[in-house]
């Protein structure tokens, strides 16, 4: 089973989250979706319950918008509290090892800007790195992301552009997370004939 830590601030607004949002949610994986930003519009995280759910499932996608080149606050509050000693590292904290950890993600202008050459100097997955980090520390799999770019309405796209561009990105993730799925149930039969 997946769970998707949804981190919309403005989730309602959004074109391309809720339209991949949508689309997971219609696909026939087995899904939990934790929108952490309704659950606790007050930032106070009930961090048992979601180490809970990071418990119940193998793998953990991350679905936010970029902002301001890195996470919502709330994403990076999450992992601070959430991702606590004793429960992601530390001596005894193992309770997350060997579980996949991926990114999904939007942000609003077009690949060219991540580039070295281009306005934000750097390639869209060098702002991934703290994150790759974090997930190699807790022992988890961490899994390629992947990013939508030009989802902005105020840099000019378009509407239409934005909902057909995420339907293709919420169909690659499906897939991945299709495959990552199959590999699991097959480790588990190969298990019980062991």
């Amino acid at each position: 089973m997946t769970l998707i830590i949804l981190a919309h601030p403005k989730f309602n607004n959004s074109f391309a989250s809720k339209t991949i949002i949508e689309e997971l949610r219609n696909s026939e994986l087995d899904l939990e979706i934790r929108d952490i930003h309704s659950l606790y519009p007050d930032y106070k995280i009930d961090v048992k319950v979601e180490q809970e759910a990071l418990l119940r499932h193998q793998t953990i996608v991350f679905q936010y918008p970029l902002y301001w080149l890195n996470v919502p606050a709330i994403l990076k509050q999450y992992i601070d509290e959430v991702f606590e000693y004793q429960f992601a590292y530390g001596t005894e904290g193992d309770k997350l090892k060997g579980k996949n950890f991926m990114l999904s993600f939007t942000a609003g202008g077009a690949e060219e800007a991540y580039q070295l050459s281009g306005k934000h100097h750097l390639r869209i997955y060098e702002f991934c790195k703290s994150l790759e980090n974090t997930a190699y520390y807790a022992q988890m799999k961490y899994i390629d992301p992947i990013c939508l770019y030009e989802v902005s309405l105020t840099a000019g796209y378009k509407e239409a552009d934005i909902k057909r561009d995420a339907k293709e990105h919420a169909k690659t993730l499906i897939e991945i997370l299709t495959e990552l799925t199959d590999q699991q149930d097959e480790k588990e039969a190969l298990s019980l004939i062991v």
